[in-house]
């Protein structure tokens, strides 16, 4: 994929070395002189602009992007970029940086976003999934709330230990994507036992999150987490 950063601090060269050793052509839009360091990513394409200019977007031909990532540390410019990337350009898949937990509720499709990454809710995430066993942790969302990544550790009281994973009535709009096992990834298969310990990966509406809670854990899970909240 062809993909533009704008920003290129050390959130977006990390992005823009990370994409690159996948296989993408990386161009990174950085508007201060002093930050323009192609040394530290040789293999992207530097640009000096204002990625919220118009006429700047239109000269790194960021229509010809698959993906848009506005990764610098103000919101208020990650959004400006997200809005002139989808509106402008029709660029497919924009994803933002949220900086501020509290200007979350801002990075939506009304602004071109079509992924928001807020870092502490990420931060958050990742320390529950590490923590906590038997219960459902939301780890990412995905088009505004309409799907959720999710993880499920499975303790000894899970209702389909060691049972293979077409016994398990999975609901509709939930797909069980990975299973991490130890230090090994798998990707499920029907005949494949889960196990206590199993951390099991879905996709799911948040609709329906209950109901997979419910399913992995046992129909009392969704109460006791009722019961915290």
């Amino acid at each position: 994929m062809r993909i533009a950063i704008a920003g290129a601090g050390n959130v977006g060269r990390s992005i823009a070395q990370e994409l690159i050793d996948n296989g993408h052509q990386v161009m990174l839009i950085e508007r201060q002189p002093k930050m323009l360091r192609p040394d530290r990513v040789p293999a992207a394409d530097w640009v000096l602009a204002d990625a919220c200019e118009l006429t700047s977007l239109e000269e790194a031909n960021v229509a010809g992007c698959d993906v848009v990532v506005a990764a610098t540390g103000d919101d208020k410019v990650n959004l400006v970029v997200s809005l002139l990337a989808k509106t402008e350009f029709a660029v497919p898949r924009v994803v933002a940086r949220v900086n501020r937990a509290e200007n979350e509720w801002l990075f939506t499709e009304q602004w071109g976003v079509d992924v928001a990454v807020s870092k502490p809710r990420v931060m958050a995430a990742l320390v529950e999934e590490a923590v906590t066993v038997g219960d459902l942790v939301r780890l990412m969302t995905f088009r505004q709330g309409e799907a959720n990544l999710v993880e499920i550790t499975l303790p000894p009281s899970a209702p389909y230990v060691g049972q293979p994973i077409h016994a398990v009535p999975i609901p509709r709009d939930a797909a069980l994507v990975a299973i991490l096992r130890g230090k090994r990834v798998l990707v499920p298969s029907p005949d494949d036992p889960i196990e206590v310990g199993d951390e099991l990966i879905f996709v799911c509406t948040a609709a329906v999150e209950d109901e997979v809670r419910a399913v992995i854990l046992g129909p009392g899970s969704t109460e006791r987490n009722r019961d915290r909240t």
